[in-house]
């Protein structure tokens, strides 16, 4: 983990609770903004049932949050991967969205 996020080009988010909550057009203008800002990765940290220690958060670029409710990290996990595809899709003008 600690190479993944001190990458040069790296823009880490770190999925915590404590987080913003965007909608899914707000996480698709994020993602765009990241890329024209010359970002090549994105990172996203999920972390343990325990949660992710403070000094990986305060090493991220935004902390973000899904719901104030607590998923299973499977189920988090899942429910990202369709978030970033649908983020993409938004960004594309495609029916997906609705």
């Amino acid at each position: 983990m600690e190479g993944y996020l001190s990458a040069k080009g790296s823009y880490n988010i770190a999925m915590c609770i404590e987080g913003r909550q965007l909608t899914s057009v707000e996480l698709s203008e994020k993602l765009n903004a990241v890329a024209v800002g010359g970002y090549s990765t994105v990172n996203f940290v999920i972390g343990s049932s325990f949660g992710i220690a403070e000094e990986v958060k305060q090493r991220c670029d935004l902390r973000l949050s899904m719901s104030k409710l607590t998923f299973p990290h499977q189920l988090a996990r899942v429910m990202l991967l369709e978030q970033i595809y649908r983020a993409f899709m938004i960004s594309k003008n495609t029916r997906y969205h609705k």
